[in-house]
């Protein structure tokens, strides 16, 4: 897989002020009209590469975007600090999912459908952006992350989400040691009350990907968006 960097700024495409993210492509751009979009959001402390390997095990129909995020942390690049960082707030939530957002609009057009994956606090930006236009994807994949509390900030729109049911992969191992366990909890109750869920729990994967879960993303993007008929339910697998 020959993967395409886009470092263009300030574009005429872009709106004013709008940001410009560093994006992997892993089509050129004459062959990505018309075909199904999913976006990649990495974890805290790495990069757009990160993620680019999940590409030669998902549907080959699909365009792939990895996004890198806009704040520099380690080696790294994070979407918005850590909870427990002292300059933590839902509004820096908001402002990076937000602008990630508009980058959506400039490039959602090319697309038959937009879906998304994130894991770790990518699963974060995912459910995020899920919670703001619920409408807008035909399915989420969040993997080994969390939801973020909204603490009743009017940029998540639940009650639409909750209306609209957009199906949703979520793949994690009970004994990660990474995510908190009050973190697990709350998103566990927003997808159970929101989306559409396909929850697959995996042993010794700890806070990673393994080739297990990638064959269930598989299935579960030929399925939701490609209209490919599901296998047979496999034990660990819960459909809520």
């Amino acid at each position: 897989m020959d993967a395409m960097i886009d470092t263009a700024r300030g574009t005429a495409a872009s709106p004013p002020g709008s940001w410009d993210p560093v994006v992997l492509w892993s089509k050129p751009e004459p062959e990505r009209k018309g075909t199904p979009l999913l976006v990649l959001f990495h974890g805290y402390m790495a990069d757009e590469q990160d993620l680019m390997g999940l590409t030669d095990h998902l549907p080959a129909e699909f365009t792939v975007a990895s996004v890198r995020a806009p704040r520099p942390a380690g080696p790294g690049f994070s979407w918005f600090p850590l909870a427990r960082e002292d300059d933590y707030s839902v509004d820096r939530v908001v402002d990076s999912v937000g602008a990630v957002s508009a980058w959506l609009d400039t490039v959602r057009g090319d697309h038959s459908s937009v879906s998304l994956l994130g894991f770790s606090q990518g699963m974060g930006v995912a459910t995020s952006l899920l919670r703001h236009r619920p409408a807008d994807f035909a399915c989420v994949v969040g993997l080994s992350g969390f939801a973020v509390p909204s603490e009743d900030h009017a940029f998540f729109r639940d009650d639409e989400a909750a209306a609209s049911r957009t199906p949703f992969f979520w793949g994690r191992d009970q004994e990660d040691p990474v995510i908190a366990p009050e973190m697990v909890e709350f998103t566990h109750a927003w997808l159970v009350g929101h989306t559409a869920l396909t929850k697959i729990l995996y042993s010794n994967m700890f806070h990673s990907i393994t080739l297990q879960e990638l064959t269930h993303v598989r299935e579960f993007l030929g399925m939701t968006v490609l209209g490919r008929p599901l296998t047979p339910k496999e034990p660990g697998v819960s459909r809520a």
